[in-house]
């Protein structure tokens, strides 16, 4: 059985981690074709959105704790850095793709999960996800943009806050403090995240693609380069198919069909 499953349904391609067993840590078996399946996402027309998510009762409970001091023991240090670098593509993608990627947290999302969560464009939550940091524990640093991510997220003191005191927290409490973007029902909580993934998948995709650039870039720029940034991408979108329809859509009173051209 696969560590790691994928299926495209209705432009949605879905991504399970499946290895319930052991909380769906990320690993070799996994990490490296998440990154395949991603990078041919990009260029994929029958993909208009992404959701991870874990199968059982976990989203992803970081790394696979029972051989991580054997993995530093066998390499170098420089090796132990290039592989992380590596492995690490797997956030940057979910961030940087330009696609909407969707964190379905349905159970714990720990160390490295939560930095794949933290690393996809929405969260959300099903009511008994939980979420933490977890490095202290084990006497890691952060990895996975965790640092990066949660400080953006959260602010420096909430950031550092979660690492140095490493508490779980709960999706209500996710929810209150900017971590999770929605808490939704346990019960049936893939069916709702497939509508929700759909309804973006068939959207203005163009649009989706700069309006994720553009906020990505935001807090790394000034005003004055965000604005000249929109101008560009702002007429870029009204070229496209999907801005003629939604404007045509408003005047004939309409739900708009978009196509992501």
């Amino acid at each position: 059985m696969s560590d790691v499953l994928f299926e495209v349904k209705n432009k949605v391609l879905n991504i399970t981690l499946n290895r319930p067993d052991k909380l769906n840590p990320i690993g070799d078996s996994v990490t490296p074709f998440v990154v395949e399946r991603l990078q041919e996402a990009v260029t994929d027309p029958e993909v208009g959105a992404i959701v991870v998510t874990g199968a059982g009762r976990a989203f992803c409970a970081g790394g696979d704790v029972s051989g991580m001091s054997d993995q530093y023991e066998s390499r170098s240090f420089d090796q132990s850095v290039q592989k992380l670098r590596d492995d690490q593509e797997l956030p940057r993608l979910l961030h940087s793709i330009p696609k909407v990627t969707i964190a379905a947290v349905n159970g714990f999302a720990m160390g490295a999960g939560l930095g794949i969560a933290t690393s996809c464009d929405l969260r959300l939550a099903s009511a008994s996800a939980k979420f933490g940091t977890a490095y202290a524990n084990v006497g890691f640093g952060g990895d996975f943009g965790t640092t990066w991510q949660l400080t953006r997220l959260l602010g420096e003191a909430k950031a550092k806050e979660l690492f140095f005191l490493p508490d779980v927290i709960d999706a209500q409490e996710a929810l209150r403090i900017g971590l999770a973007n929605r808490v939704m029902s346990a019960e049936n909580f893939m069916d709702d995240i497939q509508e929700v993934a759909e309804r973006i998948a068939n959207g203005p995709l163009v649009s989706y693609r700069w309006m994720k650039e553009n906020i990505n870039q935001s807090s790394m720029v000034d005003f004055e380069t965000m604005l000249d940034k929109e101008s560009v991408t702002h007429t870029l979108c009204g070229a496209t198919e999907d801005h003629h329809e939604g404007v045509t859509a408003f005047m004939e009173k309409r739900q708009p069909s978009f196509k992501g051209r």
